[in-house]
């Protein structure tokens, strides 16, 4: 019996002991999972969307490990009671799939009161059209959508109004400056919370670090990243306040013609959506000790403000159901199974002994490598299979496992985020940037991007190394 296989909280798997597993079956799981993540990092090159590759690659490792009699096979006890469940769904995490599920639907309706724009114009106009101004109001507005929302629908929210913005006032030429600190700084602000991006879920969940914890240790960090990678952004996109009265009372005539108002249908849903999203933020970072809802989970919150949301929407709901990220609820799920696999097939076990060297190095030597490793790693691949790997191997280590302060843990969820900020495919919201970048038909390839964001990603490394062995 191996219950660290099984996430879903109160089963166990009955039935089956690994006692031992031939080497030769060791290595062959893991050239699949090599395969997995090759095939994911040329994800665009094989025109496949990632719930078809991780699928696909589920598929073939369960059928391999019940040929190899590696799966527990039998009942699941849930609560104290046994039931049948066919192997691969006690391997998902469904808290996680909860969160992602519930998240979603709670940002799509919410971003339809109109909230998120108004706030995005709201700062528009407080800038007066000065250039500086608004990289400032934009990047902080960038990090703060990506902490409450998701990267994603940050930089799609920030990047659409940058460039009407910059159309309008005529600044095009600093446009391709702004997206890409927006598209750097969505991987910062991805760091601020527990629900911020998805290897923050994976980890935090794992290690069982709580929202204000994740919160407090991470938020001083994010502070001087954003302050640090905004005046890069400015020195080396020269991108300097208006000079003369001139040209201030132009830009300022320019963006009086924004009006924040456009996208709201409703004030009482307006105001509704507002006040909602408060609650939401106040229970999801008081979760860990609410009576009852602690039990719950973090799931099942975001769940419900989804479904309260929803009733505003409530006859024509499905157009909601239709918007859901289903591909990356897909990946998530095959994702879970062909990481438990692997641990039954003692991959994750090879992968830890050499962690385990790495780790063995100490706090600091260790801590800082596995932030520069975790980058590199997530700058060619998705991170979520990166996080989600490591959570397993860290938590059967006997002393991280049971320390949710180990800077290790810390060490995943920074390396995991920031790799992101190394290549345009390392995240999906600066994908979402160098798109929006193509769409405005500026110039920049695959070796430009990395040419500009590697100056700023090295220095968020580097911060994040320093921060991590000094301060956490």
């Amino acid at each position: 019996m191996i219950p660290a296989a099984f996430p879903l909280t109160g089963a166990t798997q009955q039935g089956h002991d690994v006692a031992q597993v031939p080497l030769g079956v060791t290595l062959l799981f893991m050239a699949l999972l090599m395969a997995m993540i090759l095939c994911l990092a040329l994800e665009e090159k094989l025109h496949a969307k990632k719930s078809v590759i991780v699928g696909l690659f589920a598929v073939v490792t369960l059928f391999l490990g019940a040929a190899f009699d590696l799966l527990p096979f039998g009942s699941v006890t849930v609560g104290g009671r046994e039931i049948d469940l066919p192997v691969y769904v006690p391997a998902i995490d469904w808290n996680v799939i909860a969160i992602i599920l519930g998240s979603s639907l709670f940002v799509d309706v919410t971003s339809r009161s109109g909230l998120f724009t108004w706030i995005a114009i709201k700062l528009t106009r407080a800038s007066a059209g000065d250039p500086l101004k608004l990289l400032v109001y934009y990047g902080v507005m960038t990090v703060v959508f990506s902490a409450v929302l998701n990267n994603v629908t940050a930089m799609i929210i920030v990047g659409s109004l940058t460039g009407v913005s910059l159309k309008r006032l005529g600044r095009d030429n600093l446009l391709l400056g702004f997206l890409i600190v927006e598209g750097l700084l969505t991987n910062v602000g991805g760091l601020l919370t527990l629900i911020s991006s998805v290897p923050n879920i994976i980890i935090g969940t794992t290690a069982g670090i709580s929202f204000i914890r994740f919160f407090v240790v991470a938020g001083p960090f994010v502070l001087v990243a954003t302050v640090v990678t905004l005046w890069m952004g400015a020195r080396i996109f020269n991108i300097r306040r208006l000079a003369t009265p001139e040209e201030r009372e132009k830009s300022m005539h320019l963006v009086l013609g924004f009006d924040e108002r456009d996208g709201i249908e409703s004030k009482a849903f307006f105001w509704f959506g507002a006040a909602m999203l408060i609650a939401f933020i106040a229970v999801i970072a008081t979760a860990s000790v609410l009576p009852l809802i602690r039990d719950l989970g973090m799931g099942y919150v975001a769940i419900t403000f989804g479904v309260i949301m929803l009733l505003r929407f409530k006859a024509v709901a499905d157009k909601f159901y239709q918007a859901i990220d289903w591909d990356l609820l897909g990946f998530f799920a095959a994702l879970f199974v062909v990481i438990n696999v692997m641990e039954h097939a003692l991959v994750l076990e090879i992968i830890g002994k050499g962690l385990a060297h790495v780790i063995g190095l100490g706090d600091t030597l260790g801590t800082g490598l596995i932030v520069v490793l975790g980058a590199t790693a997530s700058s060619v691949t998705d991170n979520i299979p990166l996080a989600a790997m490591l959570a397993k191997i860290l938590t059967a280590n006997p002393v991280i496992g049971s320390d949710p302060d180990s800077p290790f843990w810390w060490a995943v969820v920074f390396g995991a985020n920031l790799g992101g900020n190394l290549t345009p495919i390392g995240s999906a919201s600066t994908l979402v940037a160098v798109t929006i970048i193509h769409k405005y038909e500026l110039n920049l390839s695959f070796a430009g991007f990395v040419k500009r964001a590697l100056p700023f990603a090295a220095v968020q490394i580097l911060l994040a190394v320093a921060y991590i062995v000094f301060f956490v």
